[in-house]
């Protein structure tokens, strides 16, 4: 165990630099650039966790888990089927397509996914985002649909209003083939706060099946209980049905982004522990002007009996102090600082409309602060740091007591 007096001479250096003004500053800079390195740390890691909770409970809440596609579209045995399944939690029908909407001279290329109201609450939490309307309105008049915020607003329409759907399936006619065109009255508006907002639409399954004219295929969408193990109970029920065509899960969809995230968060760490490095190095060369500047001292204790164990362990212990303050610091700065970055990204972006969030699947900069984030982060700093006292208190340590008393004298 160390003696008291070493840690009360390591706090005495620290707060007092016998007059030397450059040892001071040098210190302060030195805590000053390990709380800028550990608070951006902090930051960045809460904003790549954000996405990546964003990704996983927002997205993949509201977009399917999995799809199985079937040959017809009688669903009812099928779907009893998946339920036997232990990882399922529920299903629901689906039908999916794409075309365009086209409403007060605006046109936009939308995904349209056909469902049944009644059932699609129960796997997926998109009635929980409705700011006029919802859900279950699809059932209560046909050729009705909802939308995303974005889209209502960029297409300047409103609950009550006529929207114009153009299918991609073509029927013939006397003048030759025409696209399939239908009016939708809109029902139901939902903001998510991501890309589905603008770039997916939602109608009832028999009004899409009509629309199609029975070309497109039918599909049951999957609530699975683990988001990671959806392939193995897809392969499990595609083996006991000899119906299903195919099936599609997220990974396929949105593996890549999810995967991307993921590599970020852990680049982003590696650089950033860099940084920290370089910070520790500050930490390194302060050591060294107090081993200068504290000769004398060194050499007194030397000869009253201390061991160069016991000096080496006081500047390490002065080191580890100054690291520890400057992390500590460090995580109060970015903690707090991210609880108000969204806000100031908001406000640059709508001064200087830069449009930073238009490139990413949500509209906004989530936050997820993890203690274990956290945790990660003072440890591997205070280790750097402490790694990084070892050489300048083993040069004190090796000082020579006498030559340092002659210097004084």
């Amino acid at each position: 165990m160390l003696e008291d007096w070493r840690l009360m001479i390591a706090f005495r250096y620290l707060v007092a630099s016998g007059g030397d003004r450059l040892t001071s500053h040098t210190t302060i800079i030195s805590g000053l650039s390990l709380v800028i390195a550990v608070g951006v740390l902090i930051i960045v890691l809460s904003v790549m966790s954000g996405f990546e909770r964003e990704l996983r409970q927002r997205v993949l809440g509201i977009l399917p888990h999995a799809v199985i596609y079937k040959s017809d579209a009688d669903l009812n045995s099928l779907e009893q089927e998946l339920l036997l399944n232990k990882d399922i939690i529920n299903v629901a029908p689906l039908i999916e397509g794409n075309g365009l909407l086209v409403a007060n001279s605006e046109m936009v290329g939308v995904s349209v996914a056909g469902i049944n109201p009644e059932k699609e609450v129960n796997v997926s939490i998109l009635d929980d985002f409705f700011v006029k309307g919802s859900l279950k309105r699809l059932s209560e008049t046909r050729f009705s649909i909802v939308l995303g915020k974005r889209l209502a607003d960029h297409l300047n329409v409103n609950i009550g209003d006529i929207v114009t759907f153009i299918s991609p399936e073509v029927r013939m006619t006397l003048v030759g083939p025409l696209s399939s065109t239908r009016g939708f009255n809109l029902v139901g508006i939902f903001s998510t706060g991501t890309d589905i907002d603008m770039n997916q639409v939602y109608v009832n399954l028999p009004d899409l099946y009509a629309l199609q004219r029975g070309q497109g295929t039918v599909g049951i969408r999957l609530l699975t209980a683990n988001l990671f193990t959806v392939t193995e109970a897809v392969n499990a029920s595609m083996s006991e049905s000899e119906d299903i065509l195919y099936a599609s899960v997220w990974t396929e969809r949105h593996g890549n982004l999810y995967g991307a995230i993921l590599m970020q968060k852990r680049i982003m760490f590696l650089i950033l522990m860099l940084m920290i490095a370089v910070a520790a190095f500050n930490v390194v060369s302060t050591l060294f002007m107090v081993v200068d500047e504290r000769a004398g001292d060194i050499a007194i204790i030397r000869t009253i009996g201390a061991s160069t164990n016991s000096i080496r362990n006081l500047f390490i212990i002065y080191g580890v102090v100054v690291g520890s303050v400057g992390i500590f610091f460090g995580i109060f700065f970015g903690i707090s600082f991210s609880f108000v970055i969204d806000d100031l990204v908001k406000q640059l972006d709508s001064i200087l409309g830069l449009g930073l969030m238009d490139e990413y699947f949500i509209q906004y900069l989530p936050i997820d602060i993890r203690l274990e984030d956290i945790c990660l982060v003072a440890l591997s700093s205070i280790s750097i740091c402490s790694l990084a006292t070892i050489y300048p208190a083993w040069k004190a340590a090796r000082a020579n007591p006498v030559e340092a008393l002659q210097y004084e004298s």
